[in-house]
């Protein structure tokens, strides 16, 4: 391959502050990289994911896109799914059709569309199913969790596969000590989550105030208005890489097959707000919905650089 400058951005997912949520890195002119050359481009970054903008390959999507971790591809990523979109938008990417946009990526055609003053994207089909109760316990061991900790546990699989617990209380998720070495040993991606309200076994699958979120209830109740910082549900995601774990700031694939799961057996509403990061001093803000049998992952983002890069 020649090198050549290629236009490049780095963007603050889930966050409307710059350092809130999770970079991605994004090379919008990739035609011509080899896989070899992204994969040592994604090394290089260091970032937890690095995007490559390529032309579609599938009528009716606006571009391709190649999602890199520094330890190989991925089919499909929330967080650089919404960052690359945003910089492709914003490097004066035009899509087809005036009201959604079309990523074509190894899971399939995404499609994302403005929300707000921010972007969401459709939630890939969800393979899901319990943990059987061996892997259940595996996983509580490696957290030291007890078992009445654990109010639901699932495999969740849209892309990346999740091994996912819902715990009884925020409070709980956000206090938890990871061993980084009992997660290691495991070797599971695992995804955490709990409610912020005070009763979190409360049905939430009808409508009305008694089944909504209650901090948002609380504060309607009180005559008080919800503010746009109001979270209903918790999360963390602990990613095992090679010989180390991290713990991702800010996870779409992760909130949406949560979301996928949590509304469909009424633990949550059609429409909600999760906070991620928060136990590692981020603020990342992810926007859930469900409509038209479609669950769609939402938030803002902020560009953190742009220009040129050599690849």
């Amino acid at each position: 391959m020649t090198i050549k400058q290629r236009a490049f951005a780095q963007v603050d997912v889930f966050s409307s502050r710059l350092g809130d949520g999770n970079p991605v890195a994004v090379v919008l002119d990739a035609d011509g990289m080899s896989e070899a050359d992204m994969a040592r481009l994604a090394v290089w970054t260091n970032l937890s994911e690095t995007t490559f903008v390529l032309p579609p390959t599938q009528p009716g999507a606006d571009y391709r896109l190649r999602i890199f971790t520094p330890a190989g591809e991925l089919p499909f990523a929330g967080h650089p799914t919404l960052g690359s979109c945003f910089a492709w938008l914003a490097a004066g990417g035009r899509p087809q059709q005036a009201t959604h946009i079309v990523q074509e990526c190894a899971k399939g055609l995404i499609a994302l569309r403005p929300e707000g003053d921010g972007l969401a994207f459709a939630t890939p089909a969800l393979d899901r199913r319990d943990l059987s109760a061996a892997e259940l316990a595996e996983l509580l061991a490696a957290l030291q969790l007890p078992p009445e900790a654990v109010l639901a546990s699932q495999r969740l699989d849209n892309g990346p596969v999740w091994w996912t617990l819902l715990l009884d209380s925020a409070e709980r998720l956000l206090s938890l000590p990871i061993d980084a070495n009992a997660v290691l040993r495991l070797g599971r991606h695992i995804g955490l989550a709990a409610r912020t309200d005070e009763d979190a076994t409360q049905d939430l699958s009808s409508p009305g105030l008694i089944r909504r979120a209650s901090r948002e209830a609380r504060a309607f109740a009180s005559s008080q208005p919800a503010t746009a910082e109001a979270v209903d549900l918790e999360v963390r995601a602990l990613f095992c890489a090679p010989h180390q774990l991290f713990e991702d700031p800010v996870t779409g694939s992760l909130n949406g097959s949560l979301a996928q799961w949590l509304i469909a057996e009424g633990r949550m509403p059609a429409r909600y707000t999760a906070a991620q990061g928060t136990a590692i001093g981020r603020a990342g803000r992810v926007q859930l919905s469900h409509t038209d049998d479609q669950v769609w992952v939402g938030g803002r983002c902020v560009a953190a650089v742009t220009g040129q890069i050599l690849a």
